[in-house]
């Protein structure tokens, strides 16, 4: 914290603050009066504030801080919750000033270990053996379940999240078999305790939906039978909160593939959830990227999925909330493209309106969020964190600009980022990257008129284009020459520079999107 310069010349990517209730210096006293513990409260808080500023400041990068575990004992019994002297209270407010900051600091995250050493029995967490005898906070068998509430808050913050559950139907989402037993003999809803448990579980993948995981179906199932159980009365869940069916007697494995292609993702963004474990372990075997939890009993099914982390939530944007509508609506594109006899009548069918623009506030999040999700439509595949996204923003030597996309369907939001670095007359690339979702519709060219229009204005007449190839961008090899660039070099790997002269006259590329710049 105070600048050894190891960690300065080392330069973090991340930082996690490790602390627990064993920190606090001066919990309240039963003499206190209400004043004075306040005062305490205000000097523990300001400790920690003056810590997270001082690191902002020093390293620009993200920060992860645990909030406090309850205390090993209540000295006032019950009442040590809800009087001004109690330690459990104390916490609790303290609790509340970390979140308060977190709310107002996108780059500062909170790790639950309040909420972790509920799970895992607050006795033996904070067994103080382990204090008194080592000086660790928490006993040593619950380090590895700290470590995943970590790992699942690092993995959030690089993009490396799931985005979509493929779930069975029959004894998964409901209790039956709807082509034997027939709708009516469902159990779903509040008629019995394990109906109650179906809803419960349907509710929670709703709450998922909600914050923007898509849902599919992958049943062996007649499609008829499927919907008519998806639109049982006493169901959380319609037909309508999936974005692929596929209700049918093919191979699970297969329509997963099928799901994963139709969404334009990657299996490695995919949550299985089947209560057949030989299904379970077909699918493992034949698409190992696809995450698929052990379900037990429906009883059970929401702590086992819940635990994995699969979508650890570090930011909520407004993108976020909408992905499902913007993922609905591109089954409807495709289905008009299908029926479209001619591809540039299709594209301009969709009456497609493009905002362009360098980086502003509002978007710096999804922005960052896009850096570190997108791998195919990526020319370099650097990442980047929300304070590298700002010091871009803010450095006059660089050029930024993201693009957002809407047609007659809906808007998809922020779907392309720009970088480059200018150096005299020469502008350089250093990322280039647009969503899957919005392939094929001219957006890359729409981004590269606004990029040259920006670029003359500044008196640049250069732009150095740069590939470099990973298991998941081949698809961009040829971007830059799709674009009018010369390649100018490539070694044995495949790392290519290209180059685009800027002319005196430039024809737009971009035909059929009404841009906004």
């Amino acid at each position: 914290m105070f600048g050894p310069p190891e960690l300065v010349d080392f330069a973090p990517d991340l930082i996690y603050i490790h602390t627990s209730n064993r920190n606090i210096r001066n919990y309240p006293e039963i003499a206190d009066q209400p004043r004075e513990v306040e005062e305490k409260l205000a000097a523990e808080y300001g400790k920690f504030e003056k810590m997270w500023e001082r690191l902002a400041e020093t390293y620009r990068c993200p920060i992860i801080q645990n909030n406090m575990e309850l205390p090993a004992y209540r000295l006032l019994g019950n009442m040590d919750a809800s009087d001004h002297r109690g330690r459990v209270n104390f916490i609790g407010r303290l609790n509340e000033k970390f979140y308060e900051y977190a709310r107002g600091h996108e780059n500062f995250h909170i790790n639950d270990i309040n909420y972790l050493s509920a799970c895992y029995g607050l006795d033996k967490w904070s067994d103080p053996f382990y204090w008194h005898m080592y000086k660790y906070a928490l006993c040593v068998p619950a380090v590895p379940v700290l470590a995943h509430s970590v790992a699942n808050i690092t993995k959030a913050i690089y993009g490396k999240n799931r985005k979509a559950f493929v779930l069975d139907l029959d004894n998964t989402l409901w209790g039956g078999i709807v082509g034997d037993d027939g709708v009516e003999g469902l159990e779903i809803g509040q008629e019995t305790s394990t109906g109650q448990a179906y809803s419960e579980f349907q509710s929670y993948l709703k709450g998922h939906k909600e914050m923007g995981i898509l849902l599919n179906i992958c049943s062996k199932n007649e499609e008829r039978n499927a919907i008519a159980g998806l639109n049982h009365p006493d169901g959380t869940l319609r037909p309508e909160d999936f974005i692929v069916i596929k209700a049918n007697w093919e191979p699970k494995s297969r329509n997963i593939a099928q799901i994963a292609s139709e969404l334009n993702i990657g299996a490695d963004s995919l949550v299985f959830v089947d209560d057949n474990p030989a299904e379970r372990e077909i699918v493992r075997q034949q698409l190992p990227a696809v995450a698929i939890p052990e379900v037990s009993t429906v009883e059970h099914y929401i702590r086992e999925i819940d635990r994995h982390g699969y979508f650890e939530a570090v930011s909520l944007s407004g993108d976020d909330l909408k992905r499902s509508q913007m993922y609905k609506a591109n089954v409807e594109r495709a289905r008009l493209e299908a029926d479209a006899g001619d591809y540039g009548e299709y594209l301009r069918s969709l009456q497609m309106e493009a905002l362009i623009r360098p980086f502003e506030p509002v978007y710096m999040s999804r922005i960052a969020q896009l850096t570190n999700k997108s791998n195919q439509f990526n020319l370099t595949t650097k990442r980047y964190s929300q304070p590298e996204i700002e010091e871009a923003a803010a450095d006059d030597s660089r050029v930024t600009l993201y693009g957002k996309l809407s047609d007659k369907f809906g808007d998809n939001g922020v779907v392309s980022v720009v970088i480059g670095r200018t150096e005299g007359d020469t502008c350089h690339i250093e990322l280039w990257l647009m969503s899957c979702r919005v392939l094929k519709r001219d957006m890359e060219c729409a981004m590269m008129d606004t990029l040259v229009h920006r670029l003359r204005e500044r008196g640049v007449t250069e732009i150095r284009g740069y590939y470099y190839p990973t298991a998941k961008n081949a698809m961009v090899k040829e971007f830059y020459g799709l674009q009018g660039f010369d390649k100018i070099s490539e070694d044995a790997e495949g790392n290519a520079v290209w180059r685009f002269g800027i002319p005196d006259i430039y024809e737009d590329k971009n035909k059929v999107i009404r841009v906004e710049e």
